[in-house]
């Protein structure tokens, strides 16, 4: 028998670490891509963090000798970010929501991310409901725009197993 999920009100939750993020999107090693979201505001938006290094396995064919972040992951770390907005937004904590791409649009690439930078990934709401939302990111490093899209996702709350 499992233990009873602790119910919390997060409307105040303005970060999300590490032990946060990992109880409300269910990736892990190695595709979680935020180390932690800040300035969260519900159904509105929030920041992710990622701390781009060297031992992160794309980075093995990705260049050898010239390591360059895919964008794709780039836009997967959004899709991340925007997975814990919406995962807070809804009360999905514990829940163990799946978040799947339904549309990535407008994507382009600016810059590239390489070992050593700060990627900021900042996700603005353009609209949301339970089931489907649509969202604004863009990627950037030191203020400097990394990569943009605009994406849709949907939630699933169905019985996994």
């Amino acid at each position: 028998m499992s233990e009873p999920v602790e119910s919390r009100d997060w409307s105040t939750t303005t970060t999300a670490d590490l032990s946060l993020i990992t109880r409300i999107i269910p990736h892990r090693y190695p595709f979680l891509l935020i180390d932690k979201v800040r300035d969260i505001e519900l159904n509105k938006g929030a920041v992710g963090i990622k701390n781009v290094t060297f031992n992160e396995p794309h980075f093995q064919g990705h260049f050898p000798g010239a390591p360059i972040m895919p964008g794709v992951t780039i836009i997967e770390a959004m899709a991340q970010t925007s997975g814990v907005l919406i995962g807070l937004s809804l009360d999905l904590v514990d829940k163990n929501p799946l978040v799947y791409f339904m549309s990535i649009d407008k994507a382009k690439f600016r810059r590239k991310v390489v070992p050593g930078d700060v990627l900021e990934l900042g996700v603005t709401v353009l609209r949301g409901s339970t089931k489907i939302w649509k969202m604004e990111g863009r990627a950037t490093v030191n203020g400097e725009m990394a990569a943009e899209a605009e994406f849709m996702a949907m939630i699933d709350l169905g019985q996994k197993g």
